[in-house]
């Protein structure tokens, strides 16, 4: 049985299957990622794609929307490292003293507390760019996302929570996803379920506080999801 459609909650990316084929097409204006467990139908799918498009084969995946990627025999490494690099340069952080959490501990913020940001449109952007981060970033998409809240009209403590950020992604720019060729289960400290007869299964840990919300009381959760040893989702 084969199947060849757009993904219902991505229509850049493409999937066909069957028995024994994989073959998955990402684009992205006129950039293109391609990916399969066989090599040959990738060169088919170029053959074809060619002989309607004038295309320009880069080889390897390397760079991608700002994404880096590596492989080794360990696994493959996606980063965001010239993204990283880049926004610490635009933002005159590039020299400046590491932190080493992106959050100071117990930092209570509220939408009422401090004096106003004369241009919020910084503080906007800046989390914007933060947001892009986190993709590559799960270490900081508690502070990103807490601090997004505040984008109606930042303060003073939520930019200076920011640019904490900021000294914490000084510390490590190169820091991003590893995806180890080795898919051995994780501790069983996590919740297990298996996918199938193989050894690979999805770990899922999950936690909560209790009404921390300054403003709202209300609770804060978040989980992670692992597709063997690969962290593959989290909030």
């Amino acid at each position: 049985m084969a199947s060849n459609r757009p993904l219902d909650n991505d229509h850049s990316l493409f999937i066909q299957r069957t028995n024994f084929l994989f073959l998955a097409v990402l684009v992205y204006v006129d950039d293109i990622i391609v990916a399969s467990n066989n090599n040959s139908a990738i060169t088919l799918f170029k053959q074809a794609l060619n002989s309607k498009f004038k295309l320009k084969d880069i080889g390897s995946l390397r760079f991608f929307l700002g994404l880096e990627i590596g492989r080794t025999k360990q696994g493959i490494s996606v980063s965001q490292r010239p993204f990283t690099l880049q926004l610490l340069k635009e933002t005159g952080y590039l020299g400046a003293k590491p932190a080493s959490t992106p959050m100071e501990p117990n930092l209570k913020l509220s939408k009422d507390k401090g004096a106003p940001i004369p241009d919020p449109t910084i503080y906007r952007s800046l989390i914007g760019k933060l947001i892009y981060l986190t993709i590559t970033r799960p270490n900081i998409s508690y502070a990103v996302n807490h601090l997004s809240q505040f984008l109606t009209c930042p303060r003073a403590p939520h930019l200076q929570a920011t640019q904490r950020i900021l000294q914490y992604l000084k510390r490590t720019p190169g820091q991003g996803l590893f995806f180890p060729s080795d898919t051995s289960p994780k501790p069983s400290a996590y919740a297990e379920t298996s996918l199938s007869t193989t050894n690979v299964q999805v770990s899922f840990f999950a936690d909560a506080d209790w009404g921390s919300c300054q403003d709202t009381r209300r609770s804060i959760s978040g989980y992670c999801v692992f597709l063997g040893s690969s962290l593959v989702s989290w909030k």
